[in-house]
């Protein structure tokens, strides 16, 4: 039997986006978030489903074209429309779990745009990701959000 770990972690990123708070939140709650919720892309995807309401369901895959795939599956514990939404999910990589976390979207209006802060607490399991790697990911999902809501606004 492997070492087994469980390395807890929390990062916060903060974004300002030029978009109102019901835009940004828009495009988190509806199949909209298939468009900018995704890896990069030369991956191959899997069918993005998302159930936005608490208690519903959200799971995406993907990964390099013969390499491992990484599944995310969420599950909506809170959501305040345009000004909160809490999900907890794991991913695993291939079949092994990964992680499990739990994600905190908070969304208050400024200037003509919205403040963003993402929090995340995670628990990382056997070595197979840390916090750094999951912060850098959801870095650039947000930078696929800014630029979706730019060609979309």
């Amino acid at each position: 039997m492997s070492a087994r770990s469980a390395i807890h972690s929390t990062f916060t990123i903060k974004r300002l986006y030029d978009a109102t708070p019901t835009r940004v939140f828009a495009a988190w709650s509806t199949p909209e978030k298939t468009r900018w919720f995704v890896g990069p892309d030369n991956w191959d995807k899997s069918n993005h489903q998302i159930d936005f309401r608490v208690g519903g369901a959200e799971s995406v895959s993907g990964g390099p074209a013969g390499g491992p795939v990484h599944y995310y599956d969420a599950r909506f514990q809170d959501i305040v429309p345009n000004e909160r939404i809490v999900s907890t999910y794991d991913m695993h990589l291939d079949e092994v779990r990964i992680s499990v976390s739990l994600a905190t979207v908070v969304l208050t209006p400024e200037g003509k745009g919205t403040r963003l802060v993402y929090t995340e607490q995670g628990v990382f399991l056997d070595g197979h990701d840390d916090a750094g790697s999951r912060e850098r990911g959801t870095r650039d999902l947000l930078d696929n959000l800014e630029a979706h809501l730019a060609r979309h606004s």
